[in-house]
Protein backbone atom coordinates (compact mmCIF):
# COMPACT_ATOMS: atom_id res chain seq x y z
CA UNK A 1 0.00 0.00 0.00
CA UNK A 2 1.18 3.59 -0.69
CA UNK A 3 2.43 5.81 2.11
CA UNK A 4 -0.80 7.91 2.84
CA UNK A 5 -3.21 5.99 1.39
CA UNK A 6 -5.92 4.47 2.38
CA UNK A 7 -7.75 1.73 1.51
CA UNK A 8 -12.16 1.69 2.28
CA UNK A 9 -14.73 -0.69 3.07
CA UNK A 10 -18.80 0.32 2.29
CA UNK A 11 -20.86 -1.63 4.72
CA UNK A 12 -24.19 -2.18 2.29
CA UNK A 13 -25.78 -5.10 2.73
CA UNK A 14 -28.48 -4.32 4.87
CA UNK A 15 -32.26 -4.50 4.04
CA UNK A 16 -32.98 -1.19 6.56
CA UNK A 17 -36.27 -2.58 8.24
CA UNK A 18 -37.48 0.68 9.24
CA UNK A 19 -37.74 2.11 5.64
CA UNK A 20 -40.58 -0.70 5.18
CA UNK A 21 -39.60 -1.49 1.93
CA UNK A 22 -38.93 -4.32 -0.61
CA UNK A 23 -35.48 -2.15 -1.61
CA UNK A 24 -32.19 -2.16 -0.18
CA UNK A 25 -32.06 0.89 1.82
CA UNK A 26 -28.63 2.04 0.24
CA UNK A 27 -30.49 2.20 -3.47
CA UNK A 28 -33.25 4.62 -2.07
CA UNK A 29 -32.66 7.99 -4.03
CA UNK A 30 -31.44 11.12 -3.08
CA UNK A 31 -32.14 13.84 -5.57
CA UNK A 32 -31.86 11.29 -8.33
CA UNK A 33 -29.15 9.24 -7.00
CA UNK A 34 -29.01 6.37 -4.46
CA UNK A 35 -27.65 7.07 -0.81
CA UNK A 36 -24.73 4.89 -1.37
CA UNK A 37 -23.17 6.44 -4.32
CA UNK A 38 -23.00 9.71 -2.11
CA UNK A 39 -20.51 7.74 0.68
CA UNK A 40 -18.88 6.22 -2.40
CA UNK A 41 -18.26 9.63 -3.84
CA UNK A 42 -17.09 10.93 -0.79
CA UNK A 43 -14.61 7.61 -0.52
CA UNK A 44 -13.30 8.24 -3.60
CA UNK A 45 -11.74 11.93 -3.59
CA UNK A 46 -9.31 10.01 -1.02
CA UNK A 47 -8.44 8.15 -4.23
CA UNK A 48 -7.99 4.83 -2.47
CA UNK A 49 -5.95 2.17 -3.71
CA UNK A 50 -9.03 -0.22 -2.80
CA UNK A 51 -12.65 -0.10 -2.50
CA UNK A 52 -14.64 -2.63 -0.79
CA UNK A 53 -18.44 -2.41 -0.71
CA UNK A 54 -20.22 -5.33 1.34
CA UNK A 55 -23.46 -6.63 -0.27
CA UNK A 56 -26.16 -8.56 0.88
CA UNK A 57 -29.90 -8.17 0.09
CA UNK A 58 -30.21 -6.77 -3.70
CA UNK A 59 -26.73 -7.43 -3.72
CA UNK A 60 -26.11 -7.40 -8.12
CA UNK A 61 -28.26 -4.04 -7.80
CA UNK A 62 -25.86 -2.40 -5.05
CA UNK A 63 -23.04 -3.64 -7.06
CA UNK A 64 -24.75 -2.42 -10.48
CA UNK A 65 -25.38 1.09 -8.48
CA UNK A 66 -21.48 1.33 -7.21
CA UNK A 67 -20.35 0.51 -10.66
CA UNK A 68 -22.73 2.98 -12.24
CA UNK A 69 -21.77 5.86 -9.87
CA UNK A 70 -17.89 5.27 -10.94
CA UNK A 71 -18.89 5.44 -14.31
CA UNK A 72 -20.86 8.14 -14.41
CA UNK A 73 -17.95 10.11 -12.53
CA UNK A 74 -15.59 8.84 -15.44
CA UNK A 75 -18.15 10.25 -18.52
CA UNK A 76 -18.31 13.10 -16.30
CA UNK A 77 -14.96 14.00 -16.23
CA UNK A 78 -14.22 13.40 -19.77
CA UNK A 79 -16.98 15.53 -20.86
CA UNK A 80 -15.91 18.34 -19.14
CA UNK A 81 -12.28 18.04 -20.40
CA UNK A 82 -13.42 17.91 -24.05
CA UNK A 83 -16.46 20.37 -24.04
CA UNK A 84 -15.04 24.20 -24.40
CA UNK A 85 -18.61 25.06 -22.54
CA UNK A 86 -18.55 22.56 -19.95
CA UNK A 87 -14.51 22.83 -19.37
CA UNK A 88 -15.67 25.94 -17.37
CA UNK A 89 -17.84 23.97 -14.99
CA UNK A 90 -16.20 21.15 -12.31
CA UNK A 91 -16.30 17.62 -13.55
CA UNK A 92 -18.33 14.92 -11.43
CA UNK A 93 -15.08 13.36 -8.59
CA UNK A 94 -14.07 9.81 -9.92
CA UNK A 95 -11.89 6.81 -8.78
CA UNK A 96 -8.44 7.36 -9.48
CA UNK A 97 -7.61 4.32 -12.97
CA UNK A 98 -5.77 2.86 -9.56
CA UNK A 99 -8.28 2.22 -7.42
CA UNK A 100 -9.27 -1.49 -7.55
CA UNK A 101 -13.29 -1.93 -6.88
CA UNK A 102 -14.19 -5.34 -5.00
CA UNK A 103 -17.53 -6.59 -3.85
CA UNK A 104 -17.99 -8.72 -0.76
CA UNK A 105 -20.86 -11.29 0.23
CA UNK A 106 -22.38 -10.82 3.05
CA UNK A 107 -24.90 -13.93 2.74
CA UNK A 108 -26.45 -13.64 6.16
CA UNK A 109 -27.03 -10.02 7.68
CA UNK A 110 -25.77 -10.88 11.41
CA UNK A 111 -24.38 -7.12 12.46
CA UNK A 112 -22.02 -4.42 11.53
CA UNK A 113 -19.23 -7.31 12.75
CA UNK A 114 -20.31 -9.95 10.70
CA UNK A 115 -20.29 -7.80 7.95
CA UNK A 116 -16.68 -7.13 8.09
CA UNK A 117 -15.70 -10.65 8.51
CA UNK A 118 -17.47 -11.64 5.47
CA UNK A 119 -14.41 -9.28 3.98
CA UNK A 120 -11.82 -11.06 6.27
CA UNK A 121 -10.13 -13.05 2.85
CA UNK A 122 -10.03 -9.67 1.04
CA UNK A 123 -8.61 -8.18 4.25
CA UNK A 124 -5.94 -10.41 4.68
CA UNK A 125 -3.91 -9.46 1.66
CA UNK A 126 -3.85 -6.01 2.95
CA UNK A 127 -1.80 -4.22 5.67
CA UNK A 128 -2.06 -0.88 5.86
CA UNK A 129 -5.16 1.47 6.87
CA UNK A 130 -8.70 1.09 6.34
CA UNK A 131 -11.79 3.48 6.35
CA UNK A 132 -14.44 1.70 7.10
CA UNK A 133 -18.13 3.81 6.63
CA UNK A 134 -21.65 3.22 6.49
CA UNK A 135 -23.58 3.23 3.01
CA UNK A 136 -26.66 5.18 4.38
CA UNK A 137 -24.67 8.61 5.40
CA UNK A 138 -25.17 10.41 2.07
CA UNK A 139 -23.61 13.94 3.60
CA UNK A 140 -20.22 12.72 4.61
CA UNK A 141 -17.58 14.80 3.56
CA UNK A 142 -14.18 13.40 1.78
CA UNK A 143 -12.24 16.38 3.77
CA UNK A 144 -14.28 14.63 7.06
CA UNK A 145 -12.65 11.16 5.96
CA UNK A 146 -9.52 12.76 5.24
CA UNK A 147 -9.11 14.49 8.80
CA UNK A 148 -10.22 11.04 10.14
CA UNK A 149 -7.50 9.27 8.31
CA UNK A 150 -4.83 11.89 9.22
CA UNK A 151 -5.33 12.01 12.73
CA UNK A 152 -4.99 7.94 13.07
CA UNK A 153 -2.18 8.42 11.53
CA UNK A 154 -0.58 11.20 13.34
CA UNK A 155 -1.98 9.62 17.08
CA UNK A 156 -0.05 6.28 15.65
CA UNK A 157 -3.86 4.76 16.84
CA UNK A 158 -4.64 1.49 15.80
CA UNK A 159 -8.08 2.09 15.88
CA UNK A 160 -10.15 5.67 15.94
CA UNK A 161 -13.73 6.09 15.80
CA UNK A 162 -15.69 8.89 14.62
CA UNK A 163 -18.06 10.42 16.65
CA UNK A 164 -20.68 13.65 17.11
CA UNK A 165 -22.67 14.78 20.08
CA UNK A 166 -26.91 15.13 18.98
CA UNK A 167 -29.69 16.14 20.92
CA UNK A 168 -31.32 13.17 20.39
CA UNK A 169 -29.28 10.19 19.82
CA UNK A 170 -32.02 7.51 19.78
CA UNK A 171 -30.76 4.81 17.88
CA UNK A 172 -26.97 5.45 18.37
CA UNK A 173 -24.32 3.83 20.46
CA UNK A 174 -23.72 5.58 22.84
CA UNK A 175 -19.66 6.29 23.57
CA UNK A 176 -18.50 6.34 27.66
CA UNK A 177 -15.21 7.62 28.28
CA UNK A 178 -12.96 7.23 30.68
CA UNK A 179 -11.91 10.11 33.26
CA UNK A 180 -8.54 11.05 30.79
CA UNK A 181 -11.13 11.03 27.70
CA UNK A 182 -10.23 8.00 26.51
CA UNK A 183 -12.34 5.13 25.20
CA UNK A 184 -14.29 3.17 28.08
CA UNK A 185 -16.85 1.71 25.71
CA UNK A 186 -19.56 1.90 22.99
CA UNK A 187 -23.01 1.07 24.26
CA UNK A 188 -25.72 0.55 22.09
CA UNK A 189 -29.28 1.70 22.17
CA UNK A 190 -31.15 -1.54 23.01
CA UNK A 191 -28.37 -2.64 25.67
CA UNK A 192 -27.88 0.79 27.36
CA UNK A 193 -29.06 1.78 30.93
CA UNK A 194 -30.86 4.84 31.45
CA UNK A 195 -27.71 6.88 32.46
CA UNK A 196 -25.65 5.57 29.44
CA UNK A 197 -28.58 6.26 27.41
CA UNK A 198 -28.80 9.90 28.91
CA UNK A 199 -25.17 10.29 26.96
CA UNK A 200 -25.37 12.44 23.74
CA UNK A 201 -22.05 11.73 22.07
CA UNK A 202 -22.30 8.71 19.75
CA UNK A 203 -20.70 6.74 17.59
CA UNK A 204 -21.64 7.27 14.14
CA UNK A 205 -20.70 4.05 12.10
CA UNK A 206 -17.18 5.58 10.47
CA UNK A 207 -13.69 4.23 11.57
CA UNK A 208 -10.08 4.20 10.64
CA UNK A 209 -8.93 0.83 11.35
CA UNK A 210 -5.04 -1.05 11.08
CA UNK A 211 -6.04 -4.04 9.17
CA UNK A 212 -3.87 -6.35 10.94
CA UNK A 213 -5.25 -5.30 14.25
CA UNK A 214 -8.85 -5.10 13.16
CA UNK A 215 -8.80 -9.04 12.16
CA UNK A 216 -6.86 -10.04 15.11
CA UNK A 217 -10.08 -8.41 17.28
CA UNK A 218 -12.77 -9.88 15.01
CA UNK A 219 -11.50 -13.33 16.35
CA UNK A 220 -12.99 -11.87 19.74
CA UNK A 221 -16.31 -10.38 18.62
CA UNK A 222 -19.65 -12.61 20.13
CA UNK A 223 -22.87 -12.34 19.70
CA UNK A 224 -23.60 -11.71 23.59
CA UNK A 225 -25.93 -8.54 23.28
CA UNK A 226 -30.10 -7.67 23.12
CA UNK A 227 -30.06 -8.45 19.17
CA UNK A 228 -27.77 -11.55 19.26
CA UNK A 229 -25.53 -9.96 16.41
CA UNK A 230 -22.12 -9.50 15.73
CA UNK A 231 -21.19 -5.77 16.54
CA UNK A 232 -18.14 -3.54 14.99
CA UNK A 233 -19.02 -0.87 17.83
CA UNK A 234 -17.24 -3.95 20.25
CA UNK A 235 -14.37 -3.75 18.03
CA UNK A 236 -12.26 -1.18 19.32
CA UNK A 237 -12.84 -2.21 23.26
CA UNK A 238 -11.71 -5.59 22.20
CA UNK A 239 -8.81 -3.69 20.87
CA UNK A 240 -8.01 -2.12 23.54
CA UNK A 241 -8.38 -5.27 26.40
CA UNK A 242 -5.39 -6.49 23.83
CA UNK A 243 -3.17 -3.55 24.42
CA UNK A 244 -3.87 -1.75 21.30
CA UNK A 245 -4.45 2.05 21.28
CA UNK A 246 -7.82 2.95 20.37
CA UNK A 247 -8.77 7.11 19.52
CA UNK A 248 -11.90 9.19 19.56
CA UNK A 249 -12.29 11.93 17.29
CA UNK A 250 -15.01 14.28 17.73
CA UNK A 251 -16.77 15.83 14.78
CA UNK A 252 -18.41 19.12 15.08
CA UNK A 253 -21.35 18.64 12.52
CA UNK A 254 -23.73 15.69 13.60
CA UNK A 255 -25.71 16.35 10.76
CA UNK A 256 -22.96 15.66 8.19
CA UNK A 257 -22.80 12.16 9.70
CA UNK A 258 -26.51 11.13 10.00
CA UNK A 259 -27.45 7.86 8.17
CA UNK A 260 -31.17 7.05 6.89
CA UNK A 261 -33.29 4.92 8.49
CA UNK A 262 -36.87 5.77 7.59
CA UNK A 263 -38.77 7.58 4.75
CA UNK A 264 -39.02 10.75 6.91
CA UNK A 265 -35.38 11.23 7.51
CA UNK A 266 -34.63 10.71 3.82
CA UNK A 267 -37.09 13.30 2.85
CA UNK A 268 -35.69 15.78 5.61
CA UNK A 269 -32.41 14.88 3.27
CA UNK A 270 -33.87 15.55 0.33
CA UNK A 271 -35.16 19.31 1.36
CA UNK A 272 -31.56 19.70 2.80
CA UNK A 273 -29.77 18.92 -0.57
CA UNK A 274 -32.35 20.89 -2.66
CA UNK A 275 -31.78 23.95 -0.88
CA UNK A 276 -28.03 23.57 -0.69
CA UNK A 277 -28.02 23.10 -4.09
CA UNK A 278 -30.38 25.99 -5.21
CA UNK A 279 -28.40 28.49 -2.63
CA UNK A 280 -25.15 27.32 -4.87
CA UNK A 281 -26.37 27.61 -7.91
CA UNK A 282 -27.99 31.37 -6.95
CA UNK A 283 -25.01 31.93 -5.62
CA UNK A 284 -23.32 31.55 -8.97
CA UNK A 285 -25.57 33.91 -10.78
CA UNK A 286 -28.40 31.81 -11.64
CA UNK A 287 -31.57 32.96 -11.43
CA UNK A 288 -34.47 30.99 -9.22
CA UNK A 289 -37.93 32.65 -9.07
CA UNK A 290 -39.37 30.41 -6.58
CA UNK A 291 -36.91 28.12 -4.44
CA UNK A 292 -39.99 26.13 -3.20
CA UNK A 293 -41.44 24.61 -6.00
CA UNK A 294 -38.12 24.18 -7.63
CA UNK A 295 -36.31 20.68 -7.91
CA UNK A 296 -32.76 20.33 -9.54
CA UNK A 297 -30.33 17.33 -8.96
CA UNK A 298 -26.98 17.69 -6.90
CA UNK A 299 -25.12 17.12 -10.93
CA UNK A 300 -26.90 19.81 -12.57
CA UNK A 301 -24.77 22.44 -13.52
CA UNK A 302 -26.07 25.80 -14.73
CA UNK A 303 -24.43 29.16 -16.39
CA UNK A 304 -24.76 32.47 -15.45
CA UNK A 305 -27.79 34.62 -16.01
CA UNK A 306 -30.10 31.69 -16.89
CA UNK A 307 -33.19 31.82 -15.35
CA UNK A 308 -35.35 28.96 -13.64
CA UNK A 309 -39.07 30.11 -13.34
CA UNK A 310 -41.09 28.16 -10.73
CA UNK A 311 -42.74 24.48 -10.70
CA UNK A 312 -39.26 23.36 -13.14
CA UNK A 313 -37.51 19.95 -12.35
CA UNK A 314 -33.79 19.09 -13.60
CA UNK A 315 -32.89 16.12 -13.03
CA UNK A 316 -29.79 13.58 -13.34
CA UNK A 317 -26.13 15.25 -15.60
CA UNK A 318 -28.03 18.08 -16.97
CA UNK A 319 -25.77 20.73 -18.38
CA UNK A 320 -27.93 24.26 -19.11
CA UNK A 321 -25.87 27.57 -20.70
CA UNK A 322 -25.68 30.57 -20.02
CA UNK A 323 -28.53 33.16 -21.19
CA UNK A 324 -31.62 30.62 -20.66
CA UNK A 325 -34.80 31.12 -19.55
CA UNK A 326 -36.23 27.58 -18.14
CA UNK A 327 -40.28 28.24 -18.08
CA UNK A 328 -42.51 26.55 -15.44
CA UNK A 329 -43.81 23.25 -15.13
CA UNK A 330 -40.92 21.71 -17.29
CA UNK A 331 -39.26 18.40 -16.04
CA UNK A 332 -35.69 17.90 -18.21
CA UNK A 333 -33.44 14.97 -17.38
CA UNK A 334 -29.88 14.28 -18.85
CA UNK A 335 -30.23 17.25 -21.25
CA UNK A 336 -27.50 19.67 -22.83
CA UNK A 337 -28.43 22.91 -23.55
CA UNK A 338 -26.57 25.58 -25.05
CA UNK A 339 -26.84 29.22 -24.55
CA UNK A 340 -29.45 31.56 -25.13
CA UNK A 341 -32.18 28.70 -25.09
CA UNK A 342 -35.59 29.03 -23.99
CA UNK A 343 -38.01 26.20 -22.51
CA UNK A 344 -41.49 27.16 -22.55
CA UNK A 345 -44.10 25.78 -20.45
CA UNK A 346 -45.18 22.29 -19.85
CA UNK A 347 -42.37 20.83 -21.96
CA UNK A 348 -40.79 17.19 -20.97
CA UNK A 349 -37.00 17.18 -22.47
CA UNK A 350 -35.01 14.05 -21.72
CA UNK A 351 -31.66 12.73 -23.66
CA UNK A 352 -31.29 15.01 -25.66
CA UNK A 353 -29.70 18.77 -27.07
CA UNK A 354 -30.89 21.70 -27.43
CA UNK A 355 -28.15 24.06 -29.49
CA UNK A 356 -27.94 28.12 -29.03
CA UNK A 357 -30.43 30.41 -29.73
CA UNK A 358 -33.06 27.73 -29.61
CA UNK A 359 -36.73 27.94 -28.69
CA UNK A 360 -38.60 24.99 -27.27
CA UNK A 361 -42.04 24.34 -26.22
CA UNK A 362 -44.48 25.20 -25.01
CA UNK A 363 -46.25 21.60 -24.35
CA UNK A 364 -42.84 20.03 -26.33
CA UNK A 365 -41.62 16.42 -25.84
CA UNK A 366 -37.86 15.78 -26.37
CA UNK A 367 -36.18 12.10 -25.87
CA UNK A 368 -34.30 9.54 -26.84
CA UNK A 369 -31.29 11.81 -28.22
CA UNK A 370 -33.51 14.05 -30.48
CA UNK A 371 -30.77 17.59 -31.58
CA UNK A 372 -32.30 20.62 -32.02
CA UNK A 373 -29.91 23.12 -34.19
CA UNK A 374 -29.39 26.45 -33.33
CA UNK A 375 -32.21 28.99 -33.60
CA UNK A 376 -34.65 26.18 -34.42
CA UNK A 377 -37.99 26.14 -33.02
CA UNK A 378 -39.82 23.05 -31.53
CA UNK A 379 -43.47 24.33 -30.60
CA UNK A 380 -46.70 23.13 -28.88
CA UNK A 381 -47.58 19.77 -29.03
CA UNK A 382 -44.23 18.71 -31.29
CA UNK A 383 -42.51 15.45 -30.36
CA UNK A 384 -39.04 15.06 -31.20
CA UNK A 385 -37.16 11.08 -31.08
CA UNK A 386 -33.76 10.00 -32.18
CA UNK A 387 -34.31 13.45 -34.86
CA UNK A 388 -31.68 15.60 -35.59
CA UNK A 389 -32.73 19.37 -36.36
CA UNK A 390 -31.28 22.00 -38.63
CA UNK A 391 -30.43 25.53 -37.94
CA UNK A 392 -33.24 27.92 -38.48
CA UNK A 393 -35.49 25.07 -38.50
CA UNK A 394 -38.93 25.38 -37.10
CA UNK A 395 -41.78 22.52 -35.91
CA UNK A 396 -44.33 24.82 -34.41
CA UNK A 397 -47.53 22.62 -33.64
CA UNK A 398 -49.03 19.54 -33.56
CA UNK A 399 -46.19 17.51 -35.11
CA UNK A 400 -44.30 13.86 -34.50
CA UNK A 401 -40.50 13.64 -35.96
CA UNK A 402 -39.04 10.30 -34.89
CA UNK A 403 -35.69 9.15 -36.56
CA UNK A 404 -35.17 12.29 -38.71
CA UNK A 405 -32.50 14.04 -40.54
CA UNK A 406 -33.89 17.88 -41.24
CA UNK A 407 -31.68 20.02 -42.90
CA UNK A 408 -31.27 23.93 -42.16
CA UNK A 409 -34.15 26.72 -42.46
CA UNK A 410 -37.44 23.68 -42.80
CA UNK A 411 -40.62 24.20 -41.93
CA UNK A 412 -42.91 21.65 -40.58
CA UNK A 413 -46.59 22.53 -40.99
CA UNK A 414 -49.29 21.71 -38.30
CA UNK A 415 -49.64 17.48 -38.22
CA UNK A 416 -46.79 16.43 -40.18
CA UNK A 417 -46.14 12.78 -39.06
CA UNK A 418 -42.38 10.97 -39.74
CA UNK A 419 -44.27 7.23 -40.15
CA UNK A 420 -41.24 5.73 -39.30
CA UNK A 421 -42.43 2.36 -38.26
CA UNK A 422 -43.70 -0.06 -40.94
CA UNK A 423 -44.51 -2.77 -38.22
CA UNK A 424 -40.54 -4.80 -38.22
CA UNK A 425 -37.85 -1.48 -37.68
CA UNK A 426 -37.71 1.87 -37.65
CA UNK A 427 -36.75 3.93 -40.53
CA UNK A 428 -35.55 7.02 -41.77
CA UNK A 429 -37.02 10.34 -42.92
CA UNK A 430 -34.37 13.07 -44.68
CA UNK A 431 -35.37 16.50 -45.32
CA UNK A 432 -33.06 18.42 -46.71
CA UNK A 433 -32.35 22.26 -46.89
CA UNK A 434 -35.27 24.91 -47.59
CA UNK A 435 -37.74 22.33 -47.67
CA UNK A 436 -41.26 23.18 -46.37
CA UNK A 437 -43.70 20.73 -45.51
CA UNK A 438 -47.60 21.40 -45.85
CA UNK A 439 -49.68 20.79 -42.97
CA UNK A 440 -50.63 16.63 -42.08
CA UNK A 441 -48.42 15.41 -44.91
CA UNK A 442 -48.04 12.14 -44.23
CA UNK A 443 -43.71 11.22 -44.68
CA UNK A 444 -43.79 7.59 -45.19
CA UNK A 445 -40.25 6.31 -44.17
CA UNK A 446 -37.25 5.64 -45.12
CA UNK A 447 -38.22 8.57 -47.57
CA UNK A 448 -36.05 11.99 -48.49
CA UNK A 449 -36.64 15.41 -49.31
CA UNK A 450 -34.96 17.13 -51.57
CA UNK A 451 -33.55 20.76 -51.36
CA UNK A 452 -35.91 23.41 -51.82
CA UNK A 453 -38.84 20.93 -52.14
CA UNK A 454 -42.92 22.06 -51.01
CA UNK A 455 -45.19 19.08 -50.37
CA UNK A 456 -49.07 20.69 -50.36
CA UNK A 457 -51.39 20.03 -47.16
CA UNK A 458 -52.94 16.52 -47.03
CA UNK A 459 -50.05 14.61 -49.58
CA UNK A 460 -49.10 10.95 -48.31
CA UNK A 461 -45.11 11.10 -49.20
CA UNK A 462 -44.25 7.53 -50.26
CA UNK A 463 -41.18 7.95 -52.36
CA UNK A 464 -38.52 10.41 -52.83
CA UNK A 465 -39.20 13.99 -53.27
CA UNK A 466 -36.53 15.11 -56.52
CA UNK A 467 -35.21 18.81 -54.98
CA UNK A 468 -37.21 21.74 -56.17
CA UNK A 469 -40.38 19.67 -56.74
CA UNK A 470 -43.82 20.84 -55.35
CA UNK A 471 -45.90 17.13 -54.69
CA UNK A 472 -48.99 16.61 -53.72
CA UNK A 473 -51.35 13.96 -53.61
CA UNK A 474 -52.53 10.58 -52.18
CA UNK A 475 -50.14 8.99 -52.78
CA UNK A 476 -47.88 12.38 -53.42
CA UNK A 477 -46.85 12.79 -56.96
CA UNK A 478 -44.64 15.42 -58.88
CA UNK A 479 -46.57 18.61 -59.72
CA UNK A 480 -44.34 20.60 -60.83
CA UNK A 481 -41.05 21.82 -60.57
CA UNK A 482 -39.86 24.69 -58.58
CA UNK A 483 -37.35 27.93 -59.06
Amino acid sequence: MREGKTDVLILAAGLGTRMKSRRAKVLHELAGSPLIAYVLRAALELAPEAAFTVVGYQADEVERAVRDEVKRGEQAGIAALTSGEQARMPALPSAESSTKLHFVRQLEQRGTGHAVMAARDQLEKRHGELLVLAGDAPLIKSETLKVLAETHRAEKNDATMLTVLMDDPTGYGRIIRNKDGSLLRCVEQKDGSPEELAIREVGVSIYCFNVDALLAALDHLTTDNAQGEYYLTDVPRIMQAHGKKVGLLLHSNAEEVLGVNTRIELADLERKLRESKLRELMLSGVTIIDPATTYIHRDVQIGQDSIIHPQVIIEGASRIGSGCVIQSWTRMKNVQIEDNVTVRNSSVIEDSVIRKGATVGPFARLRAGADIGEKAGIGNFVEVKKSKIGRGTKASHLTYLGNATLGERVNIGAGTVTCNYDGVRKNETIIEDDVKIGSDTMLVAPVRVGRGSKTAAGSVVTKDVPADSLVAGVPAVVKKKLK
